[in-house]
């Protein structure tokens, strides 16, 4: 079965979950780009006009992505990860998994987070992605070792 790790991640720590796990699992990697990246001020979650809190006030919002998955058809399993933003995934994830035909697959669903879990993340995208097969895969805080990812 031949897999895919996608990732986004705006400060560099969901990227280094996602390589762990892309090389745990022995998957491609694919790292979801936003076209205009995201700044510091954007990721101000203090700020209620920051960028990323306007794109979680506005669950419609949809930012776009600056690359594509080639042959997305080739990957059974899609391993995705994302920090968690206001108790779910960033919008930009949802714009990636609207962007294909993700009918039949198998998607995991990875995160990190400063105190969330993944419930909420994975109602987001079952509701998503209708035809795929959804599940729960773990938080990726903290110290994570190859071992514990090969199971995925």
């Amino acid at each position: 079965m031949k897999k895919l790790t996608v990732y986004f991640s705006a400060t560099g720590t969901t990227k280094s979950a996602a390589q762990v796990l892309a090389s745990a699992t022995n998957s491609d990697l694919f790292e979801i780009q936003p076209e205009i990246p995201y700044t510091s001020a954007d990721l101000n979650w203090t700020n209620k006009k920051s960028r990323s809190s306007l794109e979680a006030e506005d669950r419609g919002s949809r930012p776009q992505i600056a690359n594509k998955v080639s042959a997305m058809e080739q990957y059974e399993e899609i391993l995705l990860c994302f920090p968690i933003w206001w108790y779910r995934e960033p919008n930009i994830v949802d714009t990636f998994l609207e962007s294909y035909d993700l009918k039949g697959k198998k998607i995991v669903v990875f995160a990190t987070s400063g105190g969330s879990n993944l419930k909420k993340s994975v109602q987001e995208i079952k509701s998503i992605v209708p035809g795929a097969n959804v599940v729960e895969g773990r938080m990726l805080n903290g110290r994570i070792s190859k071992t514990e990812l090969e199971q995925f």
